[in-house]
């Protein structure tokens, strides 16, 4: 018989990584709000994690392109805090379209992920 749900176990691992990813993001999301508030400051802020993760070529941001950053860091944010919902539902991990268990590796990569790789590849 297929597997219907992670183990206990399994999620406190993917919950485990999620607390992880979340207080990451949370620490770009305040560099890049704090980028936003201090724009004409070159301080040390501007040597964090952020802006190694936007090795475009270029030295500044527009305010344009830091605000869509943290916008997108917001939603992932929420994405991650919901996550967090369903591990403690215990509805984790499975395909909100098939209903099957989404592969681990998938969830390690992407763990706010609610869609298989059927599921997602059959939307496109």
């Amino acid at each position: 018989m297929a597997k219907t749900r992670y183990s206990d176990s399994e999620l406190q691992e993917f919950k485990d990584l999620i607390l992880k990813k979340l207080s990451e993001a949370q620490e770009d999301l305040d560099l890049l709000k704090g980028s936003l508030s201090h724009n004409d400051d070159h301080g040390t802020n501007d040597t964090g994690r952020t802006f190694n993760m936007m090795e475009d070529g270029s030295d500044t941001l527009s305010r344009e392109e830091i605000a869509q950053l943290a916008s997108r860091q917001e939603k992932f944010i929420s994405n991650l805090q919901n996550a967090l919902i369903r591990i403690e539902n215990k509805t984790y991990g499975i395909c909100r379209v098939t209903g099957k268990l989404i592969q681990k590796e998938r969830l390690r990569l992407v763990p706010h992920a609610t869609l298989s790789i059927e599921a997602k590849n059959a939307q496109s």
